[in-house]
């Protein structure tokens, strides 16, 4: 019986007598309550499941079934879902097609590039890429450069379309090829001499002008990038406004307001950069079908990916992720949102088990067959008001993950309290804890492993969902403190 299993039947054998030694607290910790009481937070808006890693006993549950949003512990369900099915040592392959003959540096004929759902392609990579075609002796493409993303099929939708911010890198579309995520940085250097700071965006696109300085202020920093004014439009970027000289240098990541043009116009400024010629243009398409492809580009390791995906809560790439598990699950035809919730779904439900009634999907949303009780996956990055779970089962999750094959690779890819990722600043004990954090305007919450001072290894899940929630973090640092001190088990 899988560690998972047996919390179950602990748990229920809980239920049915509640005198034994082995059954769960049922009342949240005296200092985790003064911190909720402290943000405003009543003792019903938590979920709270604490699990001993090495014998799968139940040490506290606090509202285990009660349905959750769990923001970007959702990740934890696609990561885990991906190194268990993939293997932490898969890598994304981007085929690229030389489609004709290559005469004393001359490409007669079209260069060809397939997206398989790669997040790495980051603007380092598209360069090494491009410079691996100049190393096979091209320098000059009579024909076109065709990008195919037709591997997956993302209905459309805007990009603000959850919480109104277009320009916020994390709201950027999921794509078969997907190139820098679709994002400029904007840095911003004083320079007192002139009076102005200058303005650098990287990476340059083709067709799109950018203000190349903006009049330096006095006063403090505050709110610089108001201050700027900035304006995003297609093809130009303004900034109307000054930028304060106390600001030092600063960067301003945004996402591009032509998304769908972006991948284009980033490969014909690289490559027209890196001393290549095009006669063609630069455009969708489709990769040939017959032939095999010139060369094949990979990805770092999965394992590298889900580190910076859990480790930086990175939406984008998680996005990425959960479609490619939908592509890797039926090969031969495009991932769509539909089938990576019903591949996930059945996955999830498969590890922990629970079977129960059918759930009711979230408006505008198809329904997984295999959904139970009310479990619903909206996205693989938790970026969503609708993606529905219980402390339980993602304590569950993380209970059989410890004892699987690629629990070394899950674990060292969640933040460390008080040392990196989204943890840094956690005032939990420096080094002791291995925990996801999710945080949207309602939600707050952390899920992974616990080290305690006695050397026993705990599975943590907390989630708030409350208007206050923000201001209860200080009772899920408690909350790990609690844990780490070995109180559990007195």
């Amino acid at each position: 019986m899988s560690r998972a299993r047996a919390a179950l039947v602990g748990a229920v054998l809980c239920s049915a007598a509640a005198a034994a030694p082995v059954c769960a607290a049922q009342k949240l910790p005296p200092e985790v309550l003064a911190a909720l009481q402290r943000a405003r937070v009543p003792p019903a808006a938590i979920s709270v499941v604490i699990h001993d890693a090495g014998s799968g006993r139940p040490v506290l549950r606090w509202q285990p079934h009660e349905m959750v949003n769990p923001a970007s512990l959702a990740k934890l369900l696609t990561t885990a879902a991906a190194l268990d099915q993939l293997g932490p040592a898969w890598r994304w392959v981007t085929p690229v097609w030389l489609t004709g003959p290559l005469r004393d540096g001359v490409l007669e004929g079209s260069l060809a590039i397939q997206g398989s759902g790669d997040p790495t392609l980051v603007l380092e990579r598209v360069w090494l890429l491009l410079r691996r075609v100049q190393a096979l002796g091209v320098r000059e493409i009579r024909g076109d450069i065709v990008l195919d993303g037709r591997a997956f099929a993302v209905p459309e939708a805007a990009p603000g379309d959850f919480d109104g911010e277009p320009l916020r890198p994390y709201n950027v579309r999921p794509a078969a090829l997907l190139l820098n995520y679709r994002s400029v940085i904007y840095t911003f250097v004083p320079d007192p001499q002139a009076g102005v700071a200058r303005v650098l965006a990287e990476p340059a696109l083709a067709g799109t002008v950018v203000d190349r300085s903006v009049p330096l202020a006095a006063g403090p920093c505050g709110d610089w990038r108001a201050a700027l004014k900035g304006g995003f439009e297609p093809g130009r970027t303004r900034f109307g406004g000054a930028y304060p000289t106390s600001c030092g240098e600063l960067a301003w990541p945004a996402a591009d307001p032509q998304p769908a043009s972006y991948d284009a116009r980033l490969i014909e400024a690289l490559w027209r950069e890196m001393g290549g010629q095009l006669r063609g243009a630069v455009r969708d398409g489709a990769a040939p079908a017959d032939l095999p492809p010139s060369f094949e580009w990979r990805s770092p390791p999965l394992a590298e990916v889900v580190r910076d995906i859990n480790k930086f809560s990175n939406n984008v790439m998680a996005q990425q992720l959960f479609l490619t598990l939908a592509l890797q699950a039926a090969p031969q035809q495009p991932a769509t949102p539909d089938a990576a919730r019903a591949t996930l779904t059945r996955w999830v439900v498969e590890r922990t088990g629970e079977p129960g009634p059918a759930a009711r999907a979230a408006p505008g949303k198809a329904a997984p067959a295999a959904a139970p009780d009310g479990l619903f996956i909206d996205n693989g990055s938790g970026l969503s008001r609708s993606t529905r779970l219980s402390a339980q089962r993602l304590a569950r999750l993380l209970l059989q993950a410890y004892d699987s094959p690629v629990m070394s690779e899950l674990m060292s890819s969640l933040p460390i309290s008080g040392l990196d990722g989204t943890l840094r600043r956690s005032r939990a004990t420096a080094g002791r804890a291995h925990l996801k954090t999710g945080s949207l305007r309602d939600v707050t919450g952390v899920a992974g492993y616990v080290l305690s001072n006695s050397g026993r290894r705990f599975v943590l899940v907390a989630i708030v969902n409350h208007p206050q929630a923000g201001a209860a973090r200080p009772a899920l640092d408690a909350l790990v403190q609690w844990t780490l001190r070995d109180t559990p088990l007195r």
